[in-house]
């Protein structure tokens, strides 16, 4: 039952849609409990009352899953705003006066599409913290922070790596020019990263499963040089889906083409961080938080 107009409206809490995004992103009770170092019951106890307080269901659940009603998906948005909101004003007190230096890491794609949004918020927040950015492939980017070199990076991945935290998973397409034939060559015509890249490695095993005929027409560490090959129509390549866009289309089976699988893009951590290294990782996690409700970056 809807409140009275009169009557003051239920508060939402923080601690209560943090459980709720984590049984969202995990479509389990029990894993969210893990997560948000909580009893299962606690967990259940949690989102029973929320939906009282709503008066709406905002999960369905059956015996082997859990997936959210259509008011559970609205809820999600304004959860996911809330949490980040909450980080940032958090960060504002708590951490004002942090000075130092971060070592940041991240892969050519990212560091072009990404870190322009995460640095220009993390300016405003902590203007006494400088950042120092690495672009470099993932793989040697780990060895870095292994070495002490980084504090913190992304990395892509189509495996699980220990202490990693997952950001974002999606799918990996072929990007071709739009209104392009590349695709349509015999043999297929191919833009790749340099070795060590998990979309090219991808993309690699899927044409030699479907015995596809391939040739290496461009190979870049540089997004703005794969970009560069793919709308001159001499190749096309793997891409991350939310890179599409413009004079980029995705192609996939219908094309001819083998269809690809998922990687997650994850963030790494030194052990023992400082605060202004923790400070600029919440801001990394805000930014995936708003892509998952809106698809923008």
């Amino acid at each position: 039952m809807n409140a009275p107009l009169n009557h003051p409206l239920p508060l939402l809490e923080l601690d209560v849609l943090r459980t709720f995004v984590a049984i969202a992103d995990t479509g389990s009770f029990t894993l969210a409990a893990n997560a948000v170092f909580r009893t299962p019951s606690a967990v259940s106890m949690q989102i029973k009352k929320l939906e009282e307080n709503l008066g709406r269901q905002v999960f369905v659940r059956d015996a082997r899953s859990v997936s959210l009603t259509k008011d559970g998906e609205m809820l999600l948005g304004y959860a996911r705003r809330l949490l980040a909101l909450n980080r940032e004003a958090m960060s504002k007190f708590v951490m004002p006066d942090i000075a130092g230096v971060v070592r940041l890491g991240s892969p050519d794609d990212y560091g072009e599409h990404i870190l322009p949004t995460v640095l220009k918020r993390f300016a405003q927040s902590h203007p006494a913290i400088a950042v120092d950015v690495t672009i470099d492939q993932s793989s040697n980017l780990k060895r870095r922070l292994a070495d002490r070199q980084l504090d913190l990076t992304l990395v892509t991945t189509c495996r699980e790596i220990e202490g990693a935290e997952i950001l974002l998973t999606e799918p990996l397409v072929w990007a071709g020019a739009k209104g392009g034939s590349a695709h349509l060559r015999e043999p297929l015509p191919v833009s790749l990263w340099e070795e060590g890249c998990v979309w090219r490695a991808n993309a690699l095993e899927a044409l030699g499963l479907e015995g596809r005929e391939y040739r290496v027409a461009y190979m870049s560490a540089h997004t703005a040089g794969q970009r560069a090959a793919i709308i001159a129509d001499l190749a096309v390549a793997p891409m991350a889906k939310s890179f599409i866009g413009d004079e980029i289309v995705a192609l996939g089976t219908k094309d001819g083409l083998p269809e690809l699988s998922t990687y997650n893009l994850a963030l790494l951590m030194a052990p023992n961080a400082s605060p202004p290294v923790r400070a600029a990782a919440d801001h990394i996690r805000a930014t995936f938080e708003g892509f998952r409700e809106t698809g923008k970056f």
